[in-house]
């Protein structure tokens, strides 16, 4: 390690006096860092067997996604992560603007991770995870390095503590759709990631899962303003300033290769904090339940889910809230969830080429509660009355590398908002986009 050090420093000087005037510093960082992983691997033999393998570890996946589109849909990074087609919008001449298809290449699903090991830490097994991928932030910064994942995570014998972000807790990371597309099953299944924190409890064949998770990426709706103008988009201070995190329960159950659970949700929101030029304190609570099983035999597999729920928008999901009431007078604004039904399960039969089937069906329910005035909504798909999707695939994997082909019939029911009954869509009329995809992906 001492001859490490000396030549770092030596190296160093040698840098400061030639090349500085030569490189940048980001070439800089990375001739350093470079050097710094050569003296980590030559000190290794120096240091006892069992510390070698502390340090991280790269692994990850270079994935490009071929993908034809019959249909404009709503969609997120450049129709990547398609959610459901458009609604009919016509012409002039009565011919549909959004019946128009689309082509598009992109590999910005690419991924790195990085596996952390450490000491231990009062008796705990200590690691942690830094992931990302070029799918950006936002539309405006495609192809750049997002992060995904960044948790430590300390494993006692039956109990585990993790903080950091992660999955969402509803997002069953060993019960989920295998889809090609990224979308993974959206709307029809919660996909969030959130900084959180996190506790395992294991007894026996069950596990239970508490966590309280904060908002990032992944945003409820709420009154922003755009141009000097108020409208709903997403953004994290209503979850900050209800200062309450999303509270969330998952009880899970091991039998063999069989896995089966339940939970749920409870969060709360404040759209605002002040309307109308006066202080409010007005909150929207909603909640949500989930119900999930995976069977497996062999090669073959089925997975299920369903959950009900309330304003679970920032799951990428349908619904949102209304506004209630509004009183000019007093100056008070009054909210209410709307409610979401969805179902999906998967059927897989292989393992080099694998044979599966998706089916998903989501329905809105519409408002908890009667609409007296107001009548904003804040959230997604306010006018769809349902959404249905079929996916079949083929997989075939070699070594580290695979090829997947897939075809997703995806059916959107638009309808008129009934406001005399909780704002429920009625009159509807379907529009479908059927998504071709093929995908290769590298892994290493």
């Amino acid at each position: 390690m001492k001859i490490g050090i000396i030549i770092l420093k030596f190296v160093i000087l040698l840098l400061k006096g030639y090349f500085m005037k030569k490189l940048n510093y980001s070439i800089l960082t990375a001739i350093l860092l470079g050097i710094l992983f050569n003296i980590n691997l030559f000190a290794q033999k120096d240091v006892p067997p069992a510390t070698q393998d502390f340090g991280i570890k790269f692994s990850g996946f270079v994935k490009t996604d071929f993908a034809f589109d019959t249909r404009q849909s709503a969609t997120i990074r450049e129709d990547h992560f398609l959610l459901y087609p458009k609604k009919e919008l016509l012409d002039a001449n009565g011919d549909d603007i959004n019946g128009v298809p689309s082509l598009n290449i992109l590999s910005i699903q690419t991924r790195l991770t990085g596996k952390i090991t450490a000491p231990d830490f009062l008796g705990a097994k200590t690691s942690g995870i830094i992931e990302g991928a070029f799918f950006g932030s936002a539309e405006g910064n495609i192809n750049t390095f997002r992060l995904r994942h960044a948790f430590l995570k300390l494993e006692w014998e039956n109990t585990h503590l993790m903080v950091g972000q992660f999955w969402h807790p509803m997002f069953i990371e060993d019960n989920f759709p295998g889809v090609v597309s990224f979308n993974t099953g959206v709307p029809f299944q919660p996909f969030s990631r959130n900084p959180q924190i996190r506790l395992t409890q294991k007894l026996g064949f069950m596990d239970i899962i508490l966590a309280a998770c904060s908002q990032r990426d992944f945003q409820s709706f709420a009154p922003i303003m755009d141009a000097g103008k108020e409208i709903s988009g997403n953004t994290s201070e209503a979850s900050r300033d209800a200062v309450v995190p999303d509270l969330n329960a998952t009880f899970k159950f091991k039998a063999g290769t069989h896995l089966f659970g339940f939970g749920g949700e409870y969060k709360m929101l404040k759209p605002r904090t002040s309307f109308l030029g006066v202080k409010t304190d007005n909150m929207v609570n909603s909640y949500a339940a989930m119900a999930f099983a995976k069977l497996v035999f062999g090669d073959f597999s089925v997975k299920l889910e369903g959950i009900y729920g309330q304003n679970l928008a920032n799951m990428t999901m349908l619904s949102g809230y209304w506004v209630k009431a509004v009183d000019s007078v007093a100056k008070t604004e009054e909210y209410t969830p709307s409610n979401l039904l969805s179902a999906w399960g998967e059927l897989s039969y292989g393992k080099d080429v694998e044979i599966s089937i998706f089916g998903g069906y989501t329905k809105n329910m519409g408002a908890a509660e009667d609409i007296i005035s107001g009548g904003t909504f804040f959230g997604r798909g306010s006018d769809i009355e349902s959404v249905l999707r079929v996916a079949p695939r083929v997989i075939w994997t070699v070594g580290k590398v695979k090829f997947a082909c897939e075809i997703e019939y995806t059916q959107a029911a638009y309808g008129a908002i009934d406001k005399t009954d909780k704002m429920k869509v009625i009159d509807t009329k379907s529009v479908s986009n059927i998504r071709a995809l093929l995908a290769g992906y590298l892994f290493f």
